[in-house]
């Protein structure tokens, strides 16, 4: 009886089954919403996202676009790059802490001269930014003075800031100068003359600073302070073979604001940061000693020759480290 029943279920079961396996599947249907105000949304809705993937697709307007030039109007000039540097443009002078003169225990005055060949430092005659240019606009526009270099009976060295000169006189001692002679009307030489030429920068390689080395016993400091600096300039007079002279003398305090404002051009960078008072003050430049202070007022070159005159110069160098470093005591 058992065995009866257990057989119809495993059929009742087999049939259930394949009823279902037979019946199909119900669709579905979406139902549309009857009111217009929830049609409105499924309608809006793809053409404000088809909208928005347009003005996605589409470029920036660009703002930097100019109208076309109208000569009844003033020149406007564009702006050369994307950013304007201003911090160089705006840049203000660091002044130097005051210094008593009951402060300074020593003091030094040393003359060194500036090769700008050297490959540190050519980035001072670059075309984009020379040093002697930046001083040549300076004087012409009346924001700093010349000094001139002829020695007088007051000024021996001529160095000492004492005879102002006008800005066409500190041109005309950069034009390349030659030694003329000058005949009469039968062709007899009579004598010479100083014809001044057209001045290219190019033909300025150097440049002589002076500065003090002073030690402040108020901040214990050594530390070089430059007074002044001068362009070279060779004249030239015939087959003489003529050194370099200082074309005029510019007070280096003076000339401070307007190199803050004048950057420095780099090849590994064109955001240097750094201006020509930075150069300075910093110390990024190359020299070598020409002269120090001494009490027959003689140069090196009046007392040594040849490769005497640089181991002198590095000789003077030691002397005030070494000054320094006697302060020490261990």
């Amino acid at each position: 009886m058992k065995k009866k029943i257990l057989v119809v279920v495993l059929c009742l079961a087999c049939v259930s089954g394949a009823f279902a396996q037979k019946r199909p599947a119900k669709k579905r249907t979406n139902r549309r919403p009857t009111t217009t105000q929830q049609q409105q949304p499924a309608q809006v809705a793809p053409q404000q996202s088809s909208q928005q993937d347009n003005v996605a697709s589409q470029p920036a307007p660009d703002t930097t676009q100019r109208k076309a030039f109208d000569p009844n109007k003033p020149f406007e000039r564009p702006l050369d790059g994307y950013y304007k540097k201003n911090n160089i443009l705006n840049a203000k002078v660091t002044p130097l802490p005051n210094l008593r003169e009951n402060d300074v225990v020593f003091a030094k005055r040393v003359w060194r001269e500036i090769d700008i060949r050297e490959k540190m430092n050519q980035y001072m005659a670059s075309p984009k930014s020379r040093l002697i240019d930046i001083l040549l606009n300076a004087i012409s526009a009346g924001e700093l003075t010349a000094y001139d270099p002829t020695p007088t009976k007051d000024d021996p060295g001529g160095d000492a800031f004492t005879v102002p000169l006008s800005a066409g006189g500190a041109k005309s001692k950069m034009a390349d100068s030659s030694v003329v002679d000058r005949f009469d009307k039968d062709g007899n030489k009579i004598g010479s003359e100083l014809r001044a030429g057209e001045f290219n920068p190019d033909s300025v390689v150097k440049f002589r600073i002076k500065e003090d080395w002073v030690f402040d016993k108020q901040r214990s400091v050594f530390e070089p302070r430059i007074v002044g600096i001068a362009p070279l300039v060779k004249p030239k007079a015939g087959n003489l073979d003529l050194d370099y002279q200082p074309a005029f003398w510019v007070y280096f305090p003076e000339a401070r604001p307007i190199l803050a404002t004048k950057e420095v051009v780099s090849r590994n960078s064109d955001a240097t940061g750094l201006s020509f008072d930075d150069i300075f003050m910093k110390r990024i430049f190359t020299s070598y000693i020409v002269k120090e202070s001494n009490d027959k007022d003689e140069r090196i070159k009046d007392y040594a020759q040849g490769i005497d005159k640089l181991y002198e110069s590095e000789r003077i160098k030691k002397s005030l480290m070494d000054w320094e470093l006697n302060l020490w005591s261990y």
